[in-house]
């Protein structure tokens, strides 16, 4: 019996059962029958969760490129891998198929290997989302480098954090970037980045906007004039299990960012295992996750994942509203795609659109459609699912993290049945648990608690790059001998889970645990708002009350703005209940978010609380100047 596909409800549950039960059996099993090993391991998992200490398929040797690549030329080789599809949709989209991508890796790997790039070494990859930005990062996993990706939309002092942190040897980078109608100048970006670096060699520049740079002089180096020299002939590299893949960064709720450390082979097993099941991958589909490479969600779910099921992905340099906000249901009409994963704020950002716009698509080819960054909210999932899904493709809504590698909740494509704004059931392998605050596992259902992970999976970062400290501290910690997410979540009557929002969204009002995820699903869902966010701030009887930032819809900026007030508070009193009901609800015109759509609570909590003299780094802010906007309107 292979527990590699789950073909439905009863087989989850048996499947489920036996990762719980039998963990080490289980994903044995998986890498055994699923994945090309050079030498097969002594031991499927080793751990130490007081020390925050991870092994999975110890002393295995393998290569994920390999497994990404190679193995599939024989049967695969002619199919499309990646399917480009440029900002400008008159520019002609590019199919690479796994025989043109092998070559094209290969000889990134050589040019990396030319210039003295080794194994363990560091590169950090700026670079917006073109074919390039894909070679350069599988290139530096057949080498045995260390990747670290990071977004090409991060400010100069932002990406110098990066590459600084990581101490990268090498920079591979573009002469600029298309995003809409804008052109971005990514090299300018590194060149400032660089000022304050001791450790970069070389920067490696690919052409695809065309405009003039500055090029120092022993140091910069055009990937054209190295690409025509280089050989496509290259072995990749023995690694081991527990070699280092990728360092990515996240945002630390305290300013200094965090390198998440990932690893070869748990990540692979587990990546290609989530990707197969919650999307149902079939062998002919075409997959589409619309995030940035520079996330998790791009490496697990446009690179890794995918590839490592012999799948079709692609890769969208654009925006999902140029040169109209038609723009996703165009290219899902043109290329038939069947899987469509994309983030709530952009959902919300098109719901506000005119319908036009969608339906004037059949987007009859789409089977599953998949919710990832946040947890969706209830207006959000319906318009989701009833005009792009049409009542009749799943909506997976899915729970993971950064540091978790691969999606940890989540509805099952055609296996589990799904229900708005819930995460729903944990994938084999995943043991959740909810904690109360005297660090007491919360038993039965119809609770709520901190969430946490009790056994370790094989994607879980394995540390923070040069500080295992801090990873310890911070995520293993709070409720000893477990992983601790951050998130709150409810688990419902039948043992579904749904995120609340990070515990520190939290609010204690009148000594009930209020969780800011539903009151903002219940403000969106007044006709006049597009988007709301609260915070809790001090209160001298509830201890705590409830602030609400809140972007209204065209046709309620020319609205009573104390009769809307008074309508929100409505709505969260029928909804939540009128202990709920916000003290003070300010409307703004944006929120402050990070690039990957994450809104900055603790700005707005810092503004609320008039404790505005230092809000941490913005610099990564989508828009920092609204900021200032928000602090000039306070209440």
């Amino acid at each position: 019996m292979s527990y590699y596909k789950i073909e439905n409800l009863e087989q989850y549950f048996k499947h489920y059962n036996k990762s719980i039960r039998e963990p080490r059996k289980f994903w044995g099993k998986i890498a055994e029958e699923h994945f090309v090993w050079y030498q097969n391991w002594e031991k499927v998992v080793d751990f130490n969760m007081a020390e925050a200490d991870v092994k999975w398929f110890v002393d295995g040797k393998l290569n994920i490129v390999k497994n990404c690549i190679d193995r599939h030329l024989a049967k695969r080789g002619t199919k499309t891998a990646i399917l480009f599809e440029p900002n400008n949709p008159d520019e002609e989209a590019q199919h690479i198929s796994y025989n043109e991508l092998h070559s094209r890796v290969c000889k990134m790997a050589n040019i990396y290997k030319d210039l003295g790039v080794k194994k363990g070494d560091r590169v950090c990859i700026y670079m917006p989302m073109i074919p390039e930005l894909a070679v350069a990062t599988l290139a530096c996993a057949r080498i045995g480098a260390i990747h670290s990706v990071v977004f090409a939309g991060f400010s100069s002092a932002a990406l110098a954090a990066r590459i600084n942190d990581a101490g990268c040897k090498l920079v591979v980078t573009s002469d600029g970037g298309f995003r809409g109608n804008k052109t971005i100048n990514l090299k300018e970006i590194v060149d400032e980045a660089l000022k304050s670096n001791d450790t970069v060699e070389r920067v490696i520049v690919a052409k695809r906007t065309h405009t003039s740079v500055n090029m120092t002089d022993g140091r910069d180096i055009w990937l054209d004039d190295l690409w025509a020299d280089a050989s496509d002939n290259h072995v990749a590299e023995i690694m081991d299990s527990e070699d280092p893949l990728f360092i990515l960064y996240t945002s630390g709720s305290t300013g200094k960012p965090k390198g998440m450390v990932h690893t070869t082979a748990g990540y692979m097993v587990y990546t290609a295992y989530t990707f197969k099941n919650i999307f149902n991958y079939e062998e002919n589909d075409i997959f589409w996750c619309t995030a940035d490479l520079g996330w998790i969600t791009g490496h697990s779910y446009i690179l890794y994942g995918p590839l490592l099921n012999g799948a079709t992905t692609v890769m969208f340099e654009g925006i999902p509203t140029f040169p109209d906000p038609s723009r996703f249901w165009q290219v899902i009409e043109k290329h038939k795609i069947t899987q469509f994963y994309t983030a709530p704020t952009a959902i919300r950002s098109l719901a506000k659109e005119s319908l036009d716009y969608v339906q004037k698509f059949p987007l009859s080819s789409l089977k599953v459609i998949g919710s990832v960054g946040e947890p969706i909210n209830e207006e959000a999932w319906h318009w989701f699912n009833d005009h792009v899904g049409g009542k009749r493709c799943p909506l997976v809504d899915t729970w993971w993290q950064t540091e978790t590698g691969g999606i940890m909740i989540s509805p099952i494509a055609f296996v589990t049945p799904t229900k708005p704004t819930y995460a729903t059931l944990p994938l084999p392998g995943i043991q959740p648990v909810l904690m109360d605050e005297k660090r007491n596992e919360i038993d039965g259902n119809q609770v709520v608690g901190s969430l946490c992970i009790k056994f370790p999976w094989p994607a879980i970062a394995r540390t923070i790059w040069g500080d295992h400290e801090r990873y310890k501290k911070t995520y293993f910690s709070t409720f000893p001998g477990k992983y601790f997410t951050g998130d709150g979540a409810l688990r419902d009557e039948v043992g579904y889970y749904r995120i609340t929002g990070r515990v520190d969204d939290v609010v204690i009002v009148s000594g009930h645990n209020l969780g800011t995820a539903p009151i903002e699903d219940a403000i969106n869902e007044h006709p006049a708002v597009a988007e709301s966010a609260i915070v809790g701030f001090p209160h001298d009887i509830k201890g705590n009350a409830l602030y609400g930032f809140v972007i209204l819809k065209e046709e309620g900026m020319t609205r009573n703005h104390d009769n809307l007030r008074n309508e929100i508070n409505q709505v969260v009193a029928s909804q939540i209940g009128p202990i709920a009901k916000l003290d003070k609800i300010q409307f703004v015109s944006g929120l402050p978010k990070t690039r990957s759509g994450k809104i900055m609570r603790r700005i707005l909590r810092k503004i609320a609380e008039n404790n505005d003299a230092d809000f941490g780094d913005i610099t990564t802010l989508l828009n920092p100047e609204v900021v200032d906007e928000i602090k000039k309107g306070k209440l």
